[in-house]
C-alpha cells in the first residue's frame, strides 16, 4: 500500500507521531536519563505533582525509541487503513482517541490500586506523604536534592527503603505511546475481519485474526497480572485498549462486512 493510498486518519496520525518522535530527540535528558518532552507529554498518575491535564492525550503521540514507534505505526498502518476504509474516518478518529483514553484509564486504575498497598505500608511508620511528593516534583532537575529528602525521611521515619522507593516511583512513573489505541485497532481489525489469515514472524505459521487477537490479549492479561521484575511494558493499558475497543463496538452495534 502507497502512501498515497492511506486513508486520511490513518497517514495523518502517522506524521503526526513521526514529526513528535523527532522533535522528541531535540530535547535532552533529566537527572533520570529520561527525555525531558517525555516527561512534560508523558502520562503521569492522577496525583502526582508531575500530572498535567494534557497528558491524558499527549501521552499517546509519544514513543520511547526507534522500535517502540515502529511496532506501533507498522501495526497502524497494517490494521487501521481497513477499519478506516470500513468505518469511515469520522467514527474511525473517535474509536481510536477512546481506545488510547480507556487503555490510559484502566492503566491508571491498576496503578492506583497497587499504590495504595505501597502507601499502605508507608502509613505504619508515619511518612508525610507529602514530602516524597516534594522529592517527586525536583528529581529531574535536581536529583541530588530529592535523595537528600529521600535520605531524611527513612532517617527521621525508620520506613524500609524499598518501601519508600515504591511511593516515590509511583509518583514520577510514566507511560508513553499509541499502544492503547493500536490494540484497540487491532481487536478490531479481529471482530471486522476474523477469518483473514495473518503470518506471524515467530514462528512462520499462518493464523486468523480472531484467533491472533484472542491469544494476544491473553497473553498481554497474563503478563500484566504476573508483574515480572523489570517488565517496563503497561500491559494493562494493552488490554484497555481492547477491552474499550469491544465495548465500543459493542455500543454501536458494528458488524463485520461480507466476505
Amino acid at each position: 500500500m502507497r502512501p498515497s493510498q492511506l486513508p486520511p486518519v490513518v497517514k495523518n496520525l502517522l506524521i503526526i507521531n513521526g514529526i513528535m518522535f523527532l522533535l522528541k530527540m531535540t530535547f535532552g535528558t533529566d537527572d533520570l536519563g529520561r527525555n525531558i518532552l517525555d516527561n512534560t507529554l508523558g502520562l503521569h498518575a492522577l496525583d502526582s505533582p508531575l500530572f498535567k491535564p494534557w497528558q491524558v492525550v499527549s501521552h499517546m503521540f509519544m514513543h520511547g525509541d526507534i522500535g517502540h514507534i515502529f511496532l506501533n505505526m507498522f501495526a497502524l498502518f497494517m490494521f487501521g487503513g481497513p477499519i478506516e476504509r470500513l468505518w469511515g474516518s469520522k467514527r474511525f478518529l473517535i474509536y481510536y482517541l477512546i481506545t488510547g483514553l480507556g487503555a490510559a484509564a484502566l492503566h491508571q486504575g491498576v496503578a492506583w490500586w497497587e499504590a495504595q498497598q505501597h502507601l499502605a505500608v508507608l502509613s505504619q511508620y508515619g511518612v508525610d506523604l507529602d514530602e516524597v511528593k516534594y522529592a517527586a516534583s525536583i528529581v529531574g532537575g535536581d536529583m541530588q536534592g530529592a535523595n537528600d529528602v529521600l535520605d531524611g525521611i527513612m532517617r527521621n521515619t525508620g520506613v524500609p527503603e524499598q518501601a519508600l522507593v515504591n511511593v516515590f516511583y509511583d509518583q514520577i512513573g510514566v507511560i508513553i505511546g499509541a499502544s492503547g489505541a493500536v490494540f484497540g485497532i487491532l481487536l478490531a481489525f479481529g471482530m471486522m475481519f476474523p477469518n483473514v489469515q495473518l503470518m506471524l514472524l515467530f514462528p512462520p505459521i499462518p493464523i486468523k485474526a480472531k484467533y491472533f487477537v484472542i491469544g494476544y490479549g491473553l497473553l498481554e492479561l497474563y503478563m500484566g497480572l504476573s508483574q515480572r521484575m523489570g517488565d517496563n511494558v503497561a500491559h494493562f493499558a494493552h488490554v484497555g485498549g481492547m477491552l474499550f475497543g469491544w465495548l465500543l463496538i459493542r455500543h454501536w452495534k458494528l458488524r463485520r462486512p461480507l466476505m
